[in-house]
């Protein structure tokens, strides 16, 4: 029998430890898993990176059985990529990838927004402005920070709370399907801006205010104003990826 482990459900699919919130029973495979698939997205693993089975044997403190079956997994997803030798490395960093990415991602997020909010009642407005709310304070919280302090948790808080955002915006649009293809896409689009955020920590407030679009997206979506969302919608999720162009490398170039 495979041992369990109890960790934080999130739909982002990166664990922390159980700390008294909603929980569920994993695999230790499915641990290594999502450890990997985050550090992955986060830039931990740079694009490119061989990832040798005794590297990764070292960091997640695994037998190479779990982590085979992580890097196949992440392999169908395109995370990883195998190699000549039998080997595996992280998926490089592709401009025709980055922008194939994000318009899939706003064709599928822009007809979930259509549905949700034609859907949407009393429960999703209350829950779109308190994960709202929840991303503003998350925000200031971490622009207060003294100079100096890098605020690791904070930005991690931070980023859960952008992407609980963004999927409060389409939970009503009542497709499962729907909000799966989401969270992909996400995935690849975020594998792209994550770690160029660590290059330049500012990029988020390059020639653009974040929290302004995102203001003017739940202002469109509580007016039930579908046209004007999605178009805000599209141009939010096209200005990030303009921007990690200007200052990325990509293997196509």
């Amino acid at each position: 029998m495979k041992p369990r482990l109890k960790v934080v459900r999130q739909e982002s699919g990166l664990p922390r430890e159980a700390s008294g919130d909603e929980v569920e029973d994993i695999t230790f495979a499915e641990r290594i898993y999502r450890l990997l698939r985050r550090d992955l997205i986060a830039g931990e693993i740079a694009p490119g990176q061989s990832l040798r089975l005794a590297f990764l044997k070292q960091r997640y403190g695994s037998s190479f059985s779990p982590i085979r079956e992580a890097l196949n997994r992440l392999q169908s997803e395109r995370m990883v990529v195998s190699t000549t030798s039998r080997g595996f490395r992280a998926a490089s960093f592709s401009r025709v990838e980055m922008w194939d990415a994000v318009q899939t991602r706003i064709l599928i997020d822009c007809e979930a927004m259509r549905r949700s909010l034609k859907n949407g009642d009393d429960a999703w407005e209350t829950a779109l402005v308190t994960a709202f709310h929840a991303l503003t304070l998350a925000a200031r919280r971490r622009h207060d920070l003294p100079e100096g302090e890098s605020g690791e948790s904070g930005g991690e808080l931070l980023e859960q709370r952008h992407l609980g955002f963004h999927r409060a915006l389409i939970s009503a649009c009542d497709s499962r399907w729907l909000m799966e293809l989401s969270l992909q896409m996400y995935t690849h689009t975020e594998r792209y801006r994550r770690p160029t955020l660590r290059l330049r920590p500012g990029l988020g407030g390059m020639e653009r205010d974040v929290g302004k679009e995102h203001q003017a997206l739940m202002d469109a979506a509580l007016a039930r104003d579908a046209d004007r969302a999605v178009v805000l919608l599209a141009e939010h999720y096209r200005k990030t990826v303009e921007l990690i162009e200007g200052i990325a490398s990509f293997g196509d170039e």
